[in-house]
């Protein structure tokens, strides 16, 4: 191998070129050249693009007509005009100039650069450039520069977040500790609950939990950390301090981290929160869950806050934490129709009463109730409370809009060879109709729309049966039935 002269650090040039490429004609040249880069070309002496070869569609697009004729000075942008004039000036004979990379101003979108080598040959001195597209490395390292940036600003993100949560923790009042839920050892504690524990802080760190408290509590506190790996969360666990005389209430919850299991464990005194019940209120939430009627609160989005245990056993629940932020209508009245109507009287008069509907639980059991409800706007937090009790309780079950249902045997025995069986059949089917259509409108406040969507019936459909039966006002006035 022979180095060329001036560029033996960058080229190697062939051994035997007379002997081995002499045969090589003029069309194999330019086929050679046109597949060994993405553009090629040949420039005169005085710099004017003679002929292009584009290995790229969007190059030949774009470029190939403008360029023929022209300078090559001018159809770079024009800041890469000065490399092309050292390109043209430092190319020699046999020589091949150094890379340069310029940039060709695009139609839309940034400009599309192209790295260029020449070397000049003939008489006439003319250049056979050879280039290479960079867009697809230029999109690379835009997309690494993003990545990298995006990277940075996440980074500051979570260093300022945990920056702001760690002097939370510290400065916090309320006693917390972290603990490894593969041993229960304290991973973190803040200087609130070395305070409420009595201990350094420092001392505190990397000991076990169970060791925290005394030998009666360890039942308890198995059965805390059996619960906090199921349930989402868990309050109010009472467990006595290695000795101290008075019992803390510990709450959790677990969380992950990384790949480790953590638990987050607040401890408190008993009574000691500025916000306890007064024994009055108390003594009024034992009786709300000691109710045999189901008792339910919700927010004002119809999700589920807390409930008593007669609610959980209606709808077939297990825990309260099943039930909790659900929607109510999961489990409470005709889909598309009842919900709606009892929020929108709630919302509009405060409060509803003995509104009929049905129950459906998880196991698929469905049940008439009847339904109370209330809306508690004052506090901090709007809410609406329900109470619901099995429609079987009733007295006047058997009535509806003061009519008294059909019994069979005791109404219908004394008319069978006095009445055809057909008259029979057709007047008891008209009753039990006009009366299912007087229960809809009782149920859905008159509401027409809303009651022939509960009986199955367009609204047509329905106003055709109350013409039928003369029931309610079908004309507004106008000649129009009324809604």
């Amino acid at each position: 191998m022979i180095e060329t002269p001036g560029h033996a650090a960058r080229v190697n040039s062939f051994a035997q070129p007379t002997d081995s490429l002499e045969a090589i004609e003029p069309h194999a040249v330019a086929a050679l050249l046109a597949t060994a880069s993405d553009v090629a070309l040949v420039v005169d002496a005085n710099g004017i693009v003679r002929d292009a070869s584009f290995n790229s569609p969007d190059l030949l697009k774009d470029a190939y007509r403008d360029w023929v004729g022209k300078p090559w000075v001018d159809t770079v942008t024009i800041e890469s005009r000065a490399k092309i004039e050292d390109l043209l000036r430092e190319t020699g004979a046999n020589s091949a100039s150094r890379w340069r990379q310029v940039n060709y101003p695009a139609a839309s979108g940034p400009d599309v650069p192209i790295r260029y080598s020449a070397i000049r040959f003939g008489a006439d001195r003319r250049l056979v450039v050879v280039g290479r597209d960079l867009r697809a490395m230029a999109s690379l390292q835009q997309r690494l520069a993003e990545a990298q940036q995006a990277m940075e600003r996440e980074y500051t993100r979570i260093r300022g977040a945990e920056k702001r949560y760690r002097l939370l923790f510290q400065l916090a009042s309320e006693s917390v500790l972290i603990l490894d839920a593969a041993n229960l050892r304290i991973v973190e504690a803040n200087p609130a609950a070395a305070a409420l524990i009595g201990r350094d802080l420092k001392k505190l760190v990397g000991q076990s939990f169970d060791d925290l408290f005394e030998n009666d509590a360890k039942q308890t506190l198995q059965s805390f950390v059996a619960a906090l790996r199921v349930a989402p969360r868990v309050d109010k666990v009472h467990a006595r301090l290695a000795g101290h005389k008075d019992a803390l209430l510990l709450s959790g919850s677990m969380f992950r981290q990384e790949n480790a299991t953590l638990f987050l464990v607040l401890l408190g005194r008993v009574g000691a929160d500025s916000g306890q019940l007064s024994g009055d209120q108390a003594a009024s939430l034992q009786v709300i869950d000691s109710l045999p009627d189901a008792f339910v609160v919700t927010d004002m989005e119809r999700r589920i806050v807390t409930a008593n245990p007669a609610f959980l056993d209606m709808i077939q629940a297990v825990t309260l934490e099943q039930a909790r932020g659900e929607l109510i209508e999961r489990w409470v009245g005709r889909p598309g129709v009842d919900v709606d109507l009892i929020f929108s009287n709630v919302h509009t008069h405060g409060l509803v009463r003995h509104f009929s509907t049905i129950l459906r639980g998880e196991l698929g059991s469905t049940e008439d109730v009847e339904i109370a409800a209330a809306a508690a706007t004052g506090g901090a937090r709007p809410c609406i409370g329900f109470t619901i009790r099995g429609a079987g309780w009733r007295a006047g079950r058997d009535q509806i809009g003061g009519r008294e249902l059909p019994r069979t045997v005791e109404q219908f025995t004394h008319l069978i060879g006095r009445v055809p069986l057909k008259n029979l059949v057709r007047e008891t089917t008209d009753l039990i109709e006009r009366l299912c259509i007087e229960a809809a409108l009782e149920l859905t406040r008159d509401n027409r729309a809303s009651a022939a969507d509960m009986l199955g019936l367009s609204r047509q459909g329905l106003y055709a049966k109350l013409r039928r039966y003369g029931m309610g006002d079908l004309d507004d006035g106008n000649g129009h039935a009324s809604n």
